[in-house]
């Protein structure tokens, strides 16, 4: 019997959600607020759970078992908070296998709740624009190999983009809830991978740097971090006046809730105008907002110009706390990146992979000549879901060390896992059940 004989029945420990309704925003949805104190119980503790249904793009429902946890997390500040992911299975997962866990983190690049993947995910979710909706497909590669999937908010609550660590408690701790939820069949000694891209390669970066101290107890065997940002602050310099201006303003957004401390700096030094341009931002999803604000330069908007906020001595500290790459993490990584990235620099990420080696880690890093940004995403799905399978299953770990390749996506293999990611979209499209690759079992 597969778990979806079973949920067609019912599962009486477990709230639905509403079909007949369309998903609150997390601000108004009772389900986010714990019904007691997080601090009253350990990092990773189940406060609520919940059925959910997911849909692409929020319109085409997905036949997947899903469920929402409310969990206990950390700030970067040790406080403790409440926060949700969302678990899936493939529909025809069997309770009798003993499946991997994977945690993908989504590029939410937003401070916005409604760009939250547990809510931009959801059937019925108001949500155009928000990446986490684009990237739904890289969910069901993953589904597609029979692993659960656990997809944190790890923004947190705040929508608080750029903060340092913080995005690393929240992956790990959403992965101590989900191998304590009893529906997804998993053990304390389940395989797990962490996978991200871009913002969400960023924040699997944090989980992997801080998953040794923070989480020793998980079975962590790799880590799949594609275009990972590498230095936040020098992206902010770069994309500041370009096409990809309203990544800068976000960016300033989530650090003026992070780090309370630069509230006052930024109320001294920029102008009214553009405080209010940030504070409209808290409502946009990330593609309008990016639409709106292309080639917008924030230097005509600060006293002194770009230089005189970015030298200062409170913003200097927090530029320097959010580069990642201080600590080396314990499990072998996967790179992945475009060498003519428009909106990521690929000098950022040959230093966040040369900060890695030099502390030791084991890290394989692929560039790729050909492919710019968002394309790399789903070129590199085959190289980046394989390279996660062999860890998931034990094999012989490929040598460590930098290529540079014409394309991810040219290889006789890649050009058949396309094919078969393909194939998996057109069902979605189509509502069919996401299901395990015959392949796979």
């Amino acid at each position: 019997m597969t778990i979806g004989d079973a949920v067609e029945t019912g599962d009486p420990t477990v709230a639905f959600d509403s079909p007949s309704q369309r998903p609150l925003l997390p601000g108004d949805d009772p389900f986010y607020r714990s019904p007691i104190d997080p601090g009253s119980v350990p990092p990773g503790a189940i406060l609520r759970a919940r059925r959910v249904r997911t849909a692409l793009f929020g319109l085409i429902p997905q036949r997947v078992h899903a469920w929402q946890l409310l969990y206990r997390s950390t700030d970067l500040d040790g406080a403790p908070e409440a926060v949700v992911t969302t678990v899936l299975l493939p529909w025809d997962a069997d309770p009798r296998y003993d499946r991997p866990l994977v945690s993908f983190q989504c590029a939410i690049d937003a401070v916005a709740p409604k760009c939250f993947p547990s809510y931009a995910l959801r059937h019925g979710a108001r949500a155009f624009g928000a990446i986490p909706q684009l990237e739904l497909p890289l969910v069901a590669a993953a589904l597609a190999r029979g692993w659960a999937v656990s997809i944190p908010d790890h923004e947190g609550l705040g929508g608080r983009f750029g903060a340092a660590r913080e995005p690393g408690y929240r992956a790990l701790d959403g992965l101590r809830a989900a191998l304590r939820f009893e529906p997804l069949g998993l053990n304390p000694r389940s395989r797990i991978g962490l996978w991200g891209y871009s913002g969400g390669g960023l924040a699997t970066a944090w989980a992997a740097e801080t998953a040794e101290s923070y989480a020793p107890e998980l079975n962590i065997v790799g880590a799949v971090a594609g275009s990972p940002v590498g230095d936040p602050a020098a992206a902010f310099v770069r994309l500041n006046g370009s096409p990809f201006a309203g990544f800068a303003m976000v960016f300033t957004a989530g650090l003026r809730r992070a780090y309370p401390r630069l509230d006052q700096l930024f109320r001294e030094l920029v102008a009214p105008d553009y405080l209010a341009l940030l504070e409209r931002a808290e409502d946009s999803a990330t593609l309008p907002l990016l639409a709106r604000l292309a080639g917008r330069d924030v230097n005509r908007h600060i006293k002194g110009g770009l230089g005189a906020l970015l030298t200062r001595p409170e913003m200097r500290t927090v530029l320097d706390e959010i580069r990642p790459g201080a600590t080396a993490p314990a499990m072998p990584l996967f790179v992945v990146q475009g060498v003519n990235d428009e909106v990521i620099a690929v000098a950022d990420v040959d230093a966040h992979v040369w900060r890695y080696q030099a502390r030791g880690a084991h890290v394989r890093y692929i560039r790729d000549r050909l492919s710019t940004h968002l394309p790399l995403q789903f070129l590199a799905v085959p190289v980046m879901v394989d390279w996660l399978e062999d860890r998931l299953a034990g094999r012989q770990l490929a040598p460590a060390g930098v290529e540079t390749v014409w394309s991810v996506a040219l290889s006789r293999r890649a050009l058949g896992e396309h094919r078969s990611f393909t194939a998996l979209v057109a069902s979605m499209l189509a509502g069919r059940p996401i299901r395990t690759r015959s392949d796979r079992r």
